[in-house]
């Protein structure tokens, strides 16, 4: 903090702002101290604040004087005056963080609001669309008429003091801290944190060279523009820094000097620096005690130095200054505490400590701006006392009328008879929305002439609300902006999508979405809709573990998928992963094909499929599925170990034993014949009770209740009877023999019927806790608990909100199912189930009658939103061994899992079913501590078997078109081993697009890409360049495109009755790209990163090294593989198309290069042929010139001759 005991004894005790403060015995009311001539020509409005009557100006031309005074809250301090850079408008700002706007050289009031709530304004700076406020922990945008655009709060112990705009849309921010913050006003968002080697930057600057800050510890200190690292230091004052500017090669400074024990006292020498030979020149000595400085280059470079008492002196930077040139601003005993200069440099701007500003100006017809755009103002009213009668739409109300408060007025009706009953809006046609090419925000159609022209009828009548078809039709994509009020679905619920850029997904953010280790999964991929249930699987730690063991021979296995897909899981530190590979399996699956769960891309996106069921019999297929392909295998085996035994054998599976349950099917015919059947069944559906037509009212039913008469279901239905030998009606009873680990449950609200009857037993649940509630004596709050490790640094997740550890009645609203069921089957084997309070263990009495408690720790709630269509969501209880492995605590916590999104979520949340957009689909309950049985360790099923010789699919194949030779035993690779690799890929779906109004391009969805093609080659030994994969990758979808001049692959090469190529199966190459990378090795490529994404594996950044980036200047295009092999290794590849060989071996060759320049001159000789190569990049328009012996260039080899060892293959 600045010093000012120099200034004014009065002046020691406030230190909110940098350049003076406020008495703290001021009010706002009229100052005692306050000098009465201040107010002349000045009148108070009742509210108290000062207008003022414009008086005749006579100035002198050339001379700065006085042009008017204008008071905004009389007694509070102006800490901050600003030209608007826009409109003919002067800003100031006061210590109680009010801002008022004056509009032109007369200083009309043209606006005032509350900018912020306590705190003083700081700073002030005018935008195109706004203005922006910074206080000392807040920076807000207000329009010009004082509506809120954006708040944006400041990291805890922030003291800002600083802001400048380093371009339209990026600003820096400075303060007490020891760095500079720098935010993206389109995002509202931090995107740099720069830290300062000396603490508190209060004055910013900026040059075409430079940034220059002030510190309070009287340093300037220049720096970078582009890294923010410090290049100068000028030491100017060894006590405090008061002000400086910049103009052309000067920069001029004042400040404190330290006087040992006396503190600090104003120095009466400006120092100056010339920027050139980056020294001082002769220090300026000036006639006032200097505050602020300003450089006002009008004809000459002249300085203005403004004290704090009001006095001002005009002079030249490198010459003596004068007496002459000395004015008085009139404060009338206050002190001057803000200045600014018009960008014009006509106008000044004064802010004294009585709340009063002065405008100075060289000339009576002032205009702040050179160029200013038109001020918009509020339309005055009109009045016509000439009212026509006879006119049938003429507004009665044009006539003024007398309020009297003796009767009531006709249109001040009561509030019940008032309720506001807004009209629903009609749905757009869905032919319309299903033909409509959308522009910006402007949608396109063709007519489909169901209604006529220009007219909209209305349905007055109540229309029911059915869940079936209640989100067929989703609101058009350009319709109203959000409402809050409107739009009841919270933000973290809605459908989120990724925005690609033409960078695609390398400038998206998702850690805005995701400040958690967990990753999220992409949902822009066909059939994503099971995002939500793929994250529900993960988190039951003994399915992940049995997956991750599990491998099989069979080529489409969903258990196998979800191990590969488990294992980036494990591996991403917050980063999304894409179920890609998983859902390409899972569409060749005939069962899902014929349970309707393979939905088509419309389906998808016009919201046409019904969510809610389709999630439920997904999550009945997916159990089915995985509990029949590991029956097959248990324990990890080999890939090519002993064979499986057949579907459907007898042994139990792990999912049998996690989620299975023994039940007796018991049928009852009315001629006494009773047959009983024996099955296993994986999850439970819940059946809600019929409703008598006379019954209005719903009867309250407890959920354990529900559930006991939904497992243990009784039903009457017309069955075949051996006895009677006809179809009769057959009571059917089911009952179960033992409990499972984890009860799963489908809630089957399909339907408005049975969504009112869940609302219906969520109000009696409330109604009961809130009676329950009020009879109870109030229990002291339990302080909430201390952040963990888990939540980051400085982010909202840590706020403590909902973190409590008693539940109030409050959080229980839209809640019908306990956190806690507790269940036993008795002797009679008779189910009982019931609520029981979530923080209690058993008696060791009911435990040894068989008793087990059950947490919930999983729902699945669809999420009705008109405007998208819907989506899925999850909440998940993660356990301890989760944030263990991530996070290194041992900690429980619920989280919402929306695709990319999550959150961390109150339990209480996670139970909340608010029917109208938030439908339960699917619950979890989990035995209390039931993985204890399980053995969780996991070994890697993939071994080296995996990259032994295979048959190829294709019949033609022959030896003698062998392109690769596999690896022997004694070349198997170790870690830290070198591997060339690149892939080739054929395009499956082609990418969805829109042209804007302004003639870019957007992505709505990109195209989707499948690998046909996998090269590795040797990178080290004496067989280095050699492949010993180079895989041909089947495909049983249909290839929209083979990009044949990109990737070399032909229609024909991925056909296994015509190709000649070495086919194989996408698992069986994936399986040995997971060896190499589970083994260590160094992958050497040219855009690997996309390689990898497509192939669908995660893998560790040290364990790649991508030649794009090791031949990259930052800020710089990225240079393809074929410029760089003509530049660097005199090859000529990629001729007519791609090789992925070639490709490889060329990464290969460019690394050993780089190592090479790198042990031959360190950095600063890569940096030096990096730019000798973007030179000749720019020369050759980065195109490999055509081969010609005599231009003296030299004639470029064939990447074949690099590596004679592979003309033998």
């Amino acid at each position: 903090m600045m010093n000012f005991d120099g200034l004014d004894a009065g002046m020691g005790e406030y230190s909110p702002s940098l350049h003076g403060t406020l008495d703290a015995g001021m009010e706002p009311s009229m100052d005692p101290h306050l000098n009465p001539n201040l107010l002349q020509g000045v009148e108070l409005d009742p509210e108290g604040l000062a207008v003022t009557v414009p008086e005749p100006v006579h100035l002198m031309e050339g001379m700065f004087s006085e042009l008017h005074s204008a008071v905004s809250e009389v007694g509070i301090p102006v800490t901050a005056t600003h030209f608007d850079l826009q409109e003919e408008m002067l800003w100031m700002g006061n210590h109680r963080g009010h801002a008022t706007s004056f509009f032109g050289p007369t200083m009309g009031r043209y606006s005032s609001f509350q900018a912020h709530s306590t705190d003083d304004i700081r700073h002030i700076q005018s935008l195109e669309t706004g203005v922006l406020f910074l206080s000392k922990s807040n920076l807000k945008c207000h329009t010009r008429g004082g509506l809120v655009m954006f708040d944006y709060p400041m990291e805890e112990g922030a003291d800002m003091h600083s802001l400048l705009m380093t371009d339209n849309n990026t600003l820096l921010m400075g303060g007490l801290q020891n760095y500079v913050v720098e935010v993206d006003l389109n995002t509202v968002q931090e995107t740099q944190k720069f830290t300062v080697e000396v603490p508190g930057v209060a004055i910013m600057r900026q040059t075409s060279r430079f940034f220059f800050c002030g510190h309070t510890s009287g340093k300037v200190t220049l720096r970078d523009l582009r890294t923010f690292k410090m290049e100068h230091e000028f030491d100017a004052f060894s006590g405090s820094l008061s002000d400086f500017d910049v103009h052309g090669n000067l920069l001029a400074a004042c400040g404190f000097s330290s006087r040992g024990l006396n503190g600090l006292a104003c120095d009466r020498f400006l120092m100056v620096y010339d920027l050139r030979m980056m020294r001082a020149v002769t220090p300026l000595q000036v006639h006032v005690d200097p505050l602020f400085l300003r450089f006002i280059p009008t004809y000459t470079s002249r300085l203005a130095i403004i004290s704090q008492t009001g006095q001002c002196q005009f002079c030249e930077p490198t010459g003596l200054a004068n007496m002459a040139d000395i004015f008085h601003v009139n404060t009338v005993g206050q002190l001057l505490m803000s200045f600014d200069v018009s960008s014009s440099k006509q106008a000044l701007a004064f802010g004294d400590s009585g709340g009063c500003v002065h405008l100075w100006s060289d000339a009576p017809e002032v205009s702040f701006n050179d160029y200013s755009r038109e001020t918009e103002f509020a339309l005055p009213c009109l009045v016509d006392t000439q009212l026509d009668w006879n006119h049938d739409l003429l507004p009665l109300s044009l006539i003024p009328m007398p309020l009297t408060s003796t009767e009531p007025l006709l249109s001040d009706w009561p509030t019940a008879l008032a309720t506001p009953s807004p009209r629903r809006a009609p749905p757009v046609d869905p032919e319309i929305l299903r033909t409509m090419k959308t522009v910006g925000f402007i949608g396109y159609a063709a007519n489909p002439r169901t209604r006529p022209r220009n007219q909209v009828p209305y349905k007055i009548k109540d229309v029911e609300l059915d869940y079936d078809n209640y989100n067929q039709v989703p609101e058009s994509p350009i319709g109203r902006d959000e409402e809050p009020h409107l739009y009841m679905v919270p933000k973290k619920y809605r459908k989120v999508t990724i925005k690609y850029s033409k960078l695609g997904l390398e400038d998206f953010d998702f850690k805005h979405y995701n400040r958690t280790l967990f990753a999220g999964l992409e949902p822009h991929i066909p059939n994503a809709y099971c995002n939500c249930m793929i994250q529900v699987l993960y988190f039951l730690e003994p399915i992940r573990c049995l997956v991750r063991n599990h491998l099989c021979q069979k080529e489409f296995c969903l258990a196998c998928e979800l191990g590969f897909l488990f294992h980036m899981l494990d591996l991403s530190r917050g980063d999304p992963c894409q179920a890609s590979n998983f859902l390409r399996a899972f569409r060749t699956i005939p069962e899902a094909s014929a349970l309707g769960l393979i939905l088509a891309d419309s389906d998808e996106q016009t919201g046409k499929a019904r969510l809610g069921r389709l999630i439920q019999s997904w999550n009945r297929f997916i159990l089915t599925q995985l509990h029949q392909e590991t029956q097959e295998q248990e324990g990890p085996q080999a890939y090519r170990g002993a064979s499986s035994s057949s579907l459907g054998s007898s042994g139990e599976s792990a999912i049998g034993k996690l989620f299975g349950c023994e039940v007796e099917n018991s049928s009852l015919c009315r001629c006494g014949k009773e047959t009983v059947r024996s099955s296993l069944t994986l999850l439970f559906t819940m059946h809600y009770p019929e409703q008598n037509s006379q019954e209005k009212t719903i009867k309250e039913y407890d959920f354990a209740e529900i559930l006991k008469k939904s497992i243990c279901l009784e039903q009457s239905t017309q069955a075949w009877c051996e006895n009677c030998e006809k179809y009769q009606p057959t009571v059917q009873t089911r009952n179960i023999r033992c409990l499972p680990d984890v009860l799963v449950i489908n809630c089957e609200v399909n339907s408005a019927k049975e969504a009112e009857f869940w609302k219906v037993q969520a109000e009696y649940a409330f109604n009961k806790a809130k009676q329950k509630e009020a009879m109870e004596p109030a229990k002291p709050k339990e302080p909430p608990p201390m952040p963990t490790e888990w939540c980051l640094d400085g982010e909202e997740l840590c706020s403590m909100e909902g973190f409590t550890f008693d539940t109030r009645a409050e959080d229980l609203r839209h809640v019908w199912i306990p956190l806690t069921l507790k269940m036993s089957i008795s002797k009679n084997q008779g189910l009982e189930i019931c609520s029981w309070p979530e923080g209690e263990e058993l008696s060791s009495a009911e435990e040894a009658e068989g008793a087990s408690l059950y947490d919930l720790v999983v729902t699945v709630p669809h999420i009705l939103d008109a405007r998208t269509g819907g989506n899925l969501v999850a909440h998940i209880k993660v356990g301890e061994t989760y944030h263990q492995r991530k996070e290194g605590v041992t900690h429980q916590q619920w989280y919402l899992f929306n695709d990319f999104l999550i959150e961390p979520i109150d339990k209480a949340e996670a139970a909340q079913f608010d029917v109208s957009w938030k439908v339960p689909a699917i619950l979890y309950y989990a035995k209390r501590n039931y993985h204890t049985k399980y053995d969780l360790r996991i070994k890697n099923p993939i071994d080296a078997s995996v990259l032994l010789t295979e048959a190829s699919l294709a019949r033609k194949q022959r030896k003698s078109h062998a392109t690769f030779i596999p690896l022997m035993v004694s070349e198997m690779p170790q870690a830290g081993d070198l591997v060339g690799l690149d892939a080739e890929f054929v395009t499956l779906n082609q990418e969805e697009a829109e042209l804007r109004s302004d003639g870019t391009k957007s992505t709505i969805k990109p195209s989707q890409m499948s690998v046909a093609r996998i090269t590795c080659v040797r990178g080290q030994g004496p067989n280095e360049g050699v492949p010993f994969i180079d895989d041909y990758i089947s495909t049983q979808e249909q290839v929209v495109d083979y990009l044949t001049q990109y990737s070399g692959i032909k229609p024909g090469d991925l056909d296994a009755k015509i190709s000649s190529k070495h086919l194989t199966t996408l698992k069986s190459t994936y399986l040995k790209l997971r060896f190499l990378i589970d083994t260590g090795v160094r992958f050497v490529g040219h855009g690997l990163q996309k390689d990898f994404r497509v192939i669908n594996l995660l893998i560790l950044k040290d364990q790649v090294v991508d030649t794009v980036y090791l031949f990259h200047l930052p800020r710089k295009r990225m240079i393809s593989l074929r410029f760089l092999a003509w530049y660097f290794l005199d090859l000529n590849i990629q001729g007519e198309t791609h090789d992925s060989i070639e490709d490889a071996r060329t990464a290969l060759q460019l690394y050993r290069k780089y190592l090479e320049l790198s042990r031959g001159g360190g950095s600063d000789e890569v940096r030096k042929v990096l730019k000798g190569l973007y030179e000749k990049g720019r020369q050759f328009d980065w195109k490999v010139p055509e081969t010609d012996t005599g231009d003296g260039q030299g004639s470029p080899k064939s990447a074949a001759a690099v590596f004679p060892s592979v003309m033998g293959l």
